[in-house]
């Protein structure tokens, strides 16, 4: 295979990185198509040892976060090349967390969710009082933003947003 001229290689990597810097999505930047939210039923596993067993508990994966960077490189006096490569912000995660059992998932506690989440400015759908994906994804953005990178609730976030009461001995 023939190297393409130094010029060409400019053009691709300038392409590249305006490609890069566009998400079309706003401050959703988050929201990739290819990363799947799962549901409860999906997600849902027996408690592990040693923790409260008539909770419920789920298993996600939070995949990977990765950042494209391009710089410029000097090769010579006034010469530079453009550079890209791509960094991990994050690594792949197993998250295992309590979460509201789906019992306690009414459409009325959806909404409520789905209202305070709109009021963080994090969810823009109607409040429709079902865990849809735009849901799940506005989930995913409170939690992220708490150290939890997973679009199913927590019950941690759930008390958070004042979903839930949180018991006195942990007040």
């Amino acid at each position: 295979m023939t190297p393409l001229p130094p010029a060409i290689r400019a053009l691709w990597a300038v392409a590249l990185a305006a490609l890069s810097g566009c998400t079309g999505a706003g401050e959703y930047r988050d929201d990739a198509v290819n990363v799947p939210v799962p549901d409860f039923a999906s997600a849902q596993i027996d408690p592990p040892p040693g923790v409260n067993p008539d909770g419920c508990w789920v298993r996600d994966v939070a995949p990977a976060e990765l950042q494209t960077v391009t710089r410029q490189v000097e090769v010579a006096p006034t010469r530079f090349r453009t550079e890209t490569v791509q960094v991990i912000k994050r690594e792949r995660q197993e998250l295992i967390f309590e979460t509201p059992c789906p019992d306690r998932l009414t459409p009325e506690l959806i909404s409520t969710l789905q209202r305070a989440l709109e009021a963080r400015g994090l969810y823009r759908g109607a409040i429709t009082g079902v865990m849809d994906v735009s849901t799940r994804l506005a989930v995913r953005r409170y939690q992220n933003a708490n150290g939890l990178p997973s679009g199913l609730l927590s019950i941690q976030s759930a008390r958070g947003l004042g979903l839930l009461a949180t018991p006195r001995d942990q007040l």
